[in-house]
């Protein structure tokens, strides 16, 4: 018997991370999903299932070495092979420099920088020897641009996009697919609607990132052949200044 495909997104939110499992699971992957409390992911498993997907849910912290290969090892063991590895952990804060504590900027770093570094290495282990497989980092306006109260965040997801840019040039020969997603731009998220109403108002235009969009181009990339494989790709509303 064929093993299941499996998709494995860690940071699987309400929202973008969400998205993206739905949408691998429609096309009949194993969505196996993380964040450090598995209680928090039982909507989305309901969700994932009452559409006819299947869904495991799983406690890890990202940033801690043991659980990381720990939850690769199980899911390779228990579930199928990883064909699709989707880092998706924010850690987006505003702090002035003068206020950014040491313990802020290096928990910062460790939930958007090493946490991915972290995945990204154990997926590639078990994807190397099969030659074949998709690893997608979500990044941010922060990877590619510093801002005004942003020098945690944009360090960690600096990091992350250098990662990704170094994980393809090593992998991508030995037929691995590393791909790296700018957001630049709020998401139709709750934080979003309860803390920026105006923002969130302008979903009726298209006017904010559609978490459902979002996946649709994970999916997309995950299916690209070798000869046309994107590395990065930025989104971004229609009426987004940039």
């Amino acid at each position: 018997m064929e093993a299941s495909k499996v998709i494995l997104v860690v940071g699987a939110g309400d929202a973008t991370g969400g998205a993206i499992a739905r949408r691998f699971a429609r096309a009949g992957y194993v969505a196996c999903v993380t964040r450090r409390h598995a209680d928090k992911l039982r909507d989305l498993v309901a969700a994932i299932e009452a559409e006819g997907g299947r869904a495991r849910a799983f406690g890890s912290d990202a940033r801690k070495e043991e659980a990381v290969t720990e939850l690769v090892a199980q899911i390779e063991g228990e579930v199928g092979p990883i064909e699709v590895a989707v880092f998706n952990i924010g850690a987006n804060v505003r702090f002035p420099v003068i206020e950014t504590t040491a313990r802020v900027y290096f928990k910062v770093w460790e939930m958007a920088c090493f946490a991915g570094f972290l995945m990204g290495r154990e997926v590639a282990k078990v994807m190397l020897p099969r030659g074949r497989g998709s690893i997608l980092f979500t990044g941010a306006t922060a990877s590619v641009r510093g801002g005004n109260g942003y020098c945690a965040f944009a360090g960690a997801k600096a990091g992350l996009r250098a990662l990704a840019q170094s994980m393809a040039r090593e992998l991508s020969p030995k037929g691995i697919h590393v791909a790296h997603v700018v957001i630049d731009g709020a998401i139709d998220t709750e934080f979003i609607r309860l803390n920026f109403p105006d923002r969130a108002a302008l979903k009726d235009q298209d006017g904010i990132l559609n978490p459902e969009a979002i996946a649709e181009v994970y999916w997309t990339l995950s299916q690209q052949t070798r000869s046309a494989w994107t590395h990065e790709m930025d989104l971004r509303p229609w009426i987004e200044a940039w």
